[in-house]
């Protein structure tokens, strides 16, 4: 009977570590925070989006506002159109608003961030903004780094 005891509460404790394990998994994917149901959709086009998802967290001012839906790419511009759900309870982004996509974390998490511009016309469903900043790259940031100063190291050298 003491070892029947046992097995069903080292079989309790299992499942339990188990299902903390499994919330933890959903946390940090992003995938049990609740989806927005009632927002307005808008889009922004980047020349590079880096690591962003679907499903990547959308901010202002720290706040999370909403999310991506959909990441497409437009052919016949040569960017990467990024469609987002915005919250109905965040209704008041200007037209002139600028969307720039960021990184958050040790893990190195995409998101787009949106900083409110001034117009007195704001974004509504379907709505597109215009000014955006692409992702930076730390590959082409240290390549840049490296030709300059792989340039910077030739100038110096001539002949006498």
């Amino acid at each position: 009977m003491q070892t029947k005891l046992v097995e069903i509460a080292v079989g309790v404790f299992v499942a339990a570590g188990i299902a903390a394990l499994f919330m933890l998994a959903m946390k940090v994917s992003n995938l049990a925070s609740s989806t927005i149901s009632n927002g307005y959709t808008v889009t922004a086009r980047f020349e590079n989006i880096g690591g962003l998802k679907v499903q990547s967290p959308v901010s202002a001012g720290g706040v999370r506002v909403g999310r991506v839906i959909g990441i497409k790419y437009d052919q016949s511009k040569y960017e990467a159109e990024v469609t987002m759900i915005i919250d109905a309870r965040y209704n008041r982004f200007p037209v002139d608003t600028t969307a720039s996509v960021f990184t958050s974390g040790l893990l190195g998490e995409q998101y787009v961030n949106l900083d409110p511009g001034g117009a007195d016309e704001y974004l509504k469903n379907g709505d597109e903004i215009h000014m955006t900043q692409s992702a930076l790259v730390l590959e082409q940031l240290i390549g840049r780094f490296l030709y300059s100063a792989s340039e910077g190291s030739n100038s110096g050298s001539g002949t006498k």
